[in-house]
């Protein structure tokens, strides 16, 4: 195809002003490539002007920038240029999100080829993108205790500060369970913690194990409301000591107890009545899936009842998520966020379960409630940005910023799920001896 006079005018080594030029056709072009009714703005930092038309505005840092976003190709270019301060969101985050979901070359048709090479001809010259100071670097075997520990401790250990800015009181880092869309998320988070509370019939002096129970939430909140003795298990340091404070605080020592252990470790723990994982099981892995619920069935008493809460993957609903949103496979999730995170389908997970020896009870789907967890937090970050960024500095701001957001969307179309299985260890002479009916519903 011949090249158009404005591309003839764009060389190698181009002064500044023909950079810019170049930048403006490249953008032209990729305009076309979201959807017709799309509310967001693409500009360069230097075309940029006072207020906005649209609900949402990219403000890229200039030529150089949009180079590195363009070449070489990948899925995480969007969001490794937003770590980078290369682009900037400015308005609705989820109009942003949205539109980045949305992003289709195939639009261009014929000028793709067009775009390929002024893209091409952009990143000639251009400053090479510095390193992000924040990536999963872990060594040694995958789900490894030493690695899972590493794993943990990336994501978790950013800072308590941090996490207690946009997190419910209790600092509850999982799916809430909200009654209506405007319940308050630590009305939300409590109800959750009740639901799974009722769900394994706790009662004053049972024995609870939490594993991977973050900072504690579930493991007070059954103490003080259920009147059982929990203890919770965690390989984050932060988590641990956050926790084992909190406890002090509420006057809950001799009946609630954090600890850092790995769940291969439950020997000489004793036997518990009810045991609960919740959002947890994401970071176990495949392979590590029958040792894992083995774990839980060897810590439970015959006839107890264990909740397992987990994000699952699915192949049904609004179509594939985009690659840098999938966990355990190098993308974004993996480098930036959740190293060796890895999902499975909720089937997947009771096959493992029933294989290891428990018997299903009941499985619920909490899918749309994460997507309004999400949501909760991300407009508390946002209204806590500035203190955030004092905390953690921009990088980490912005990594959890469009991490959370993406999510959002991938529980509402459907390419995410979040389930509760509730689960039984038979009795010794059969299957667990329960109500006739959904006792926690009552």
């Amino acid at each position: 195809m011949a090249r158009s006079a404005a591309d003839r005018q764009v060389t190698v080594g181009a002064a500044p002003g023909r950079r810019h030029l170049l930048a403006r056709q490249i953008l032209t072009l990729v305009r076309r490539a979201l959807p017709p009714t799309s509310q967001l703005e693409l500009i360069l930092a230097s075309d940029a002007l006072p207020g906005r038309t649209t609900a949402a505005r990219v403000v890229i840092a200039g030529p150089d920038a949009l180079a590195r976003m363009l070449w070489p190709p990948s899925a995480d270019a969007l969001g490794e240029a937003y770590l980078r301060g290369d682009i900037e969101f400015e308005g609705d985050i989820w109009t942003a999100v949205d539109a980045g979901r949305s992003f289709d070359l195939r639009r261009l048709g014929r000028d793709l080829p067009r775009l390929t090479r002024l893209g091409l001809e952009l990143r000639r010259g251009a400053a090479p993108a510095q390193s992000l100071r924040r990536s999963a670097r872990l060594s040694g075997r995958r789900h490894s205790r030493a690695r899972d520990l590493a794993a943990i401790r990336f994501h978790y250990d950013v800072g308590n500060e941090f996490y207690s800015l946009w997190l419910d009181r209790r600092l509850t880092y999982s799916c809430a369970y909200f009654e209506t869309p405007d319940t308050t998320l630590d009305d939300a988070q409590e109800a959750k913690l009740d639901l799974i509370c009722r769900k394994l019939r706790l009662e004053p002096g049972m024995r609870l194990l939490d594993i991977g129970c973050g900072w504690g939430s579930l493991v007070m909140f059954a103490a003080e409301r259920y009147g059982v003795e929990a203890k919770g298990i965690t390989l984050s340091a932060a988590q641990a000591e956050w926790a084992t404070s909190e406890i002090g605080r509420r006057g809950l020592e001799g009946q609630a107890s954090v600890a850092i252990r790995d769940y291969r470790d439950l020997d000489g723990l004793g036997s518990f009545d009810a045991v609960a994982s919740v959002g947890m099981f994401e970071h176990v892995g495949r392979e590590r899936l029958d040792q894992y619920f083995g774990a839980a069935l060897g810590a439970l008493r015959p006839g107890g009842l264990f909740v397992n809460h987990g994000i699952a993957t699915t192949a049904t609903g609004g179509g594939l998520r985009p690659r840098w949103l999938r966990f355990g496979d190098g993308g974004f999730v993996g480098r930036y966020v959740f190293p060796d995170g890895e999902l499975v389908t909720v089937e997947d997970a009771v096959g493992f379960a029933r294989r290891a020896g428990f018997e299903l009870l009941d499985v619920q789907s909490l899918r749309p409630q994460y997507a309004l967890t999400l949501k909760a937090w991300v407009e508390r970050l946002e209204a806590s940005s500035e203190q955030a960024r004092e905390l953690v500095d921009e990088e980490v701001y912005r990594t959890w910023r469009i991490y959370m957001a993406a999510s959002r969307r991938g529980f509402e179309d459907g390419s995410l799920d979040v389930a509760q299985l509730l689960l039984a260890r038979p009795g010794a002479d059969g299957p667990a001896d329960l109500p006739l009916r959904p006792w926690w519903r009552e």
